[in-house]
């Protein structure tokens, strides 16, 4: 029986919320002054919502600030070298990896004298892995490598 209220429950709150996440801010701010109607037998009220005029502003703010929150990840190393044609190498690994698999983001690193080419956005070592075992096709030489990532790594 606890079970049962406890699915219902969630059940609840997921069509909920779904229904919330989908309202403009113009619309909520609507809704929130409209009065109740099953309160209309008891008279009338009038409710202003009246919002900060920095509040847009610190919300933004604060969402940026969480996309540029680092935390350690994992990339697949795909190409790591400072010959002297690394940087035409690099680059031409770049290209076929973003040619041979568009769905995966690759970048492309200097920290001297090293050219690095690296794939993917890996929160787990294993994820990473898997990730490496799908390019050893393409890639023989590739490696999981960690590396700091931002959360706009993973949105965008």
């Amino acid at each position: 029986m606890m079970r049962a209220f406890s699915i219902f429950f969630a059940l609840v709150l997921t069509f909920g919320a779904s229904e919330l996440s989908a309202q403009s801010l113009p619309a909520f701010r609507e809704h929130l002054a409209e009065p109740l109607a099953r309160a209309t037998g008891y008279g009338t009220s009038a409710v202003t919502v009246a919002e900060h005029g920095d509040a847009a502003d610190a919300v933004a703010e604060a969402a940026q600030e969480n996309l540029r929150l680092r935390f350690k990840g994992y990339r697949v190393c795909i190409f790591f070298d400072n010959g002297q044609d690394a940087r035409a190498g690099a680059e031409a690994a770049r290209e076929l990896f973003a040619s041979t698999y568009p769905s995966t983001k690759v970048y492309i690193s200097y920290n001297a004298p090293y050219f690095t080419v690296t794939a993917g956005d890996c929160v787990t070592a294993e994820e990473a892995i898997i990730l490496m075992g799908r390019i050893r096709t393409t890639f023989p030489k590739a490696f999981p490598r960690s590396e700091e990532l931002t959360v706009a790594d993973l949105v965008n």
